[in-house]
């Protein structure tokens, strides 16, 4: 960034937007291309943030300054050609003090080249969704080409703050250390006239004149303004207040958060000879293709094997469907079978069993037994005689348990706690505490019963329905919130 003196007229463009929903509040020449200065180190940030987060480099990544960055004009940091300075350092003079020499060495560092990484700067303001962007360099020096609007700075001011805010704090600092020294904030003037401003960026050349990104929180509300062709820092300041004041009138108090969606790129782009990391892609899934067979070794003997095999199993299954084979025995050597005393049992179950149901079974036809076939069947052992049959041998009923002795009829569970947290003057506070203190100790009076008890000496707020294990762990929390609480036993 130039050191700004008194810009020629300059066009003039800007946008007001209510942070949390993106719903425009004020417009002026918002599409209209100009050249955003060093606006455009809002890009350069936003890919350094990124970088980051996908593991491409570190904050402590120690970079070497290349000749590139080092010759870049002011405002600059005074890198020297082959010096060592940590990532992190040319993070803060690009943000902070809008050092040219800084946004160079972070292009370098991530991409290989500045050119290699202002193509990636025009991948990512098109995945942004920032359409009259075009990027040229990493520092927003004037260049032929090198263009963008109030709309596209404002929607990527907007992403700065929801898809980075861990790193957004850099934007608000009036100074900070840079490694080499310490930098003050060139937005720092705005930063300390205007109530809940925090950031974002300036933006100062002939051809642009003084722009400005800003952000504002007050309450709930957050408004981002955005102002193109500024005549003078003062004057371009107090537009942006103007517009601020403006935005904060016209945006609801209460609006539910809707972020802007994260960058999606369609495609990765391979940049030959860049010495930059690889690009993570955000797409979704489109085809699942199913994975190739592993190859299996022909053994023709083998396949031979396998396809009579699977025939036979075939014939089989087919044989067994169809025909169903009789039920043969092996002959079996007639000898006399012990002799079985018959259990008393035996008579009962005859008499149980109708005689309609006791029939004979068909003979079944012999045969010669077969050579694999044993030629003997050892008869069945004899069942002992010890085993009882469950369901014909009566159990003897059990012994009556003692009867047990119910004092209290109650289906409670043993809650007959309470806890008391104030004594109030009216059965409206009483309810208001309840209900405060609910809110507060959720975790172990979710379960309790709020009762508003009235005495002489006022209305209790009661916890009730509590073990004693909940009443006593309910105060100990509540007491260690320095809020009044006492336990109450069963009465």
């Amino acid at each position: 960034m130039l050191a700004p003196s008194r810009a020629q007229a300059a066009p003039y463009a800007a946008m007001v937007i209510d942070a949390r929903t993106g719903e425009v509040l004020h417009a002026r020449n918002a599409d209209t291309r100009l050249h955003p200065a060093s606006l455009t180190k809002m890009m350069t940030l936003y890919i350094a943030f990124e970088a980051i987060k996908r593991g491409e480099i570190t904050p402590d990544t120690v970079v070497t300054i290349t000749q590139k960055a080092a010759s870049e004009p002011p405002s600059k940091l005074g890198l020297r050609a082959g010096q060592k300075i940590k990532f992190r350092y040319l993070i803060r003079a690009a943000g902070v003090k809008s050092a040219n020499d800084a946004a160079t060495a972070i292009g370098i560092a991530i991409a290989g080249s500045e050119a290699a990484f202002a193509r990636r700067m025009n991948r990512t303001a098109k995945a942004l969704g920032m359409t009259r962007t075009h990027f040229k360099n990493a520092h927003g020096l004037t260049e032929s080409g090198h263009l963008s609007t109030a709309r596209d700075m404002t929607t990527l001011g907007r992403h700065l703050f929801f898809d980075h805010p861990e790193y957004y704090n850099l934007f608000s600092r009036i100074t900070t250390d840079a490694g080499m020294r310490p930098v003050s904030n060139t937005n720092r003037r705005f930063l300390s006239a205007y109530k809940g401003a925090d950031g974002i960026k300036t933006g100062y050349t002939r051809a642009a004149g003084f722009n400005l990104v800003a952000s504002a929180e007050r309450g709930s509300e957050r408004i981002i303004t955005t102002v193109f062709g500024g005549q003078s820092t003062a004057s371009r300041n107090a537009k942006v207040a103007e517009l601020m004041d403006l935005g904060f009138r016209r945006a609801p108090s209460r609006a539910s958060v809707r972020k802007p969606a994260l960058p999606v790129y369609s495609a990765e782009v391979f940049e030959p000879g860049a010495a930059g990391k690889t690009i993570r892609l955000v797409t979704a899934v489109k085809r699942s293709p199913r994975p190739t067979p592993r190859p299996i070794t022909q053994d023709p003997v083998a396949q031979a094997q396998l396809a009579a095999l699977t025939e036979g199993i075939k014939d089989a299954v087919a044989t067994a469907i169809t025909q169903p084979a009789p039920v043969e025995v092996a002959a079996v050597v007639e000898t006399a079978p012990p002799a079985v005393t018959p259990a008393p049992r035996a008579e009962l179950v005859a008499a149980l069993v109708p005689t309609a149901q006791i029939t004979t079974a068909a003979p079944v036809q012999a045969r010669p037994a077969t050579p694999e076939a044993p030629t003997t069947v050892a008869p069945p052992r004899p069942r002992p005689e010890a085993i009882i049959l469950t369901a014909l041998e009566p159990k003897p009923a059990a012994a009556l348990a003692e009867p047990e002795v119910v004092s209290r009829m109650s289906t409670s569970g043993g809650r007959h706690w309470a806890i008391n947290v104030g004594v109030l003057g009216s059965r409206y506070q009483a309810e208001r505490t309840l209900l405060k203190t609910a809110l507060k100790e959720i975790d172990t009076l979710d379960d309790a019963l709020r009762k508003v008890v009235r005495r002489s000496d006022g209305w209790h707020a009661n916890f009730v329905g509590m073990t004693q294990t909940q009443a006593d762990l309910a105060c100990r929390r509540l007491s260690a919130r320095n809020a009044r609480c006492n336990v109450l036993g069963p009465s």
